[in-house]
């Protein structure tokens, strides 16, 4: 009987140390279990070398939202923004993507308008600057076609 109690604690243990690690990778992870309180914008760049699903779009530093989907529409990347849904963007909103430090992370920054009408959802942002590549710079520097 002894063992058995034994036993069960154990499994209880182990059970509670199994759902507070799936706890913690999913908060960590910044995954969503059931769909989020959000809506879906795009925006078309030319590149967005490095920029990769799950990465943070923000307004003035303050995250706004993530990058759902990466997909290509004809020769240019189309990126799917889930924006937050208390967030207001606008037609003359820009997209830009930074990258954290020298050779950090790539996430996607929003510098929203305010003189155009509000974007909906499913709708494109038209005004978009790819990230800096590093390496076609460096590259560019070695074979001297700086400009």
């Amino acid at each position: 009987m002894e063992k058995a109690k034994l036993e069960l604690v154990v499994g209880v243990f182990v059970l509670i140390g199994i759902v507070c690690l799936g706890y913690l990778s999913i908060k960590l992870g910044k995954l969503e279990v059931i769909g989020g309180r959000n809506y879906t914008v795009f925006a078309e760049f030319t590149s967005v070398s490095g920029l990769k699903s799950g990465a943070s779009v923000e307004i003035a530093g303050v995250e706004v939202g993530r990058v759902k989907e990466i997909t290509l529409k004809d020769d240019r990347a189309l990126v799917a923004l889930a924006i937050d849904e208390g967030i207001r963007l606008y037609t003359d909103t820009i997209a830009s993507i930074k990258t954290r430090g020298i050779i950090g992370e790539k996430f996607m920054a929003l510098s929203p308008g305010g003189g155009g009408d509000p974007l909906k959802p499913g709708e494109t942002i038209r005004d978009t600057e790819s990230g800096l590549d590093l390496e076609e710079l460096v590259s560019q520097f070695v074979h001297g076609n700086v400009k």
